[in-house]
C-alpha cells in the first residue's frame, strides 16, 4: 500500500512521482516499506519505488528515463543529483530550441 501523496504511473516503474509537497521527516509508505523522507520534495518530483543500484535505468511510465549514478534507496529523492539522462546531456537542455521554435 503506498502512500495516496504518491502515484504509481506503471507497475515497473521505479519511481512514484509526489502529488504535493512532502516535508523532510515525514513517514511515508512505499509499497511495503515505511520510509521517513531525508529531503523536502516538490510536487512532481519523484521518489525510489524500490532500490536502485549505480548504473541502473530509471523506469518513469514504464519506459527508461535516465540511470542512476549512485545507489538510491527506497523513498530516496531521485533527480539530477543521483540520475542522468541516457538520452540528453544535461547541460544540452539549457536554452535548448524545439523544431517548432527553430
Amino acid at each position: 500500500m503506498t502512500d495516496n501523496r504518491l502515484i504509481v504511473l506503471a507497475p515497473q516503474d521505479s519511481v512514484v512521482v509526489v502529488r504535493c509537497g512532502i516535508s523532510e521527516g515525514e513517514t511515508l509508505i512505499i509499497g511495503d516499506v515505511e520510509v521517513i523522507l531525508g529531503v523536502a520534495v516538490s510536487m512532481g518530483h519523484k521518489l525510489a519505488l524500490r532500490a536502485v543500484e549505480t548504473g541502473d535505468a530509471i523506469l518513469k511510465y514504464g519506459v527508461p528515463i535516465g540511470s542512476a549514478t549512485s545507489d538510491i534507496s527506497v523513498g530516496e529523492h531521485v533527480h539530477l543529483h543521483n540520475m542522468k539522462s541516457d538520452y540528453t546531456p544535461t547541460y544540452a537542455l539549457e536554452g535548448a530550441q524545439t523544431e517548432f521554435e527553430k
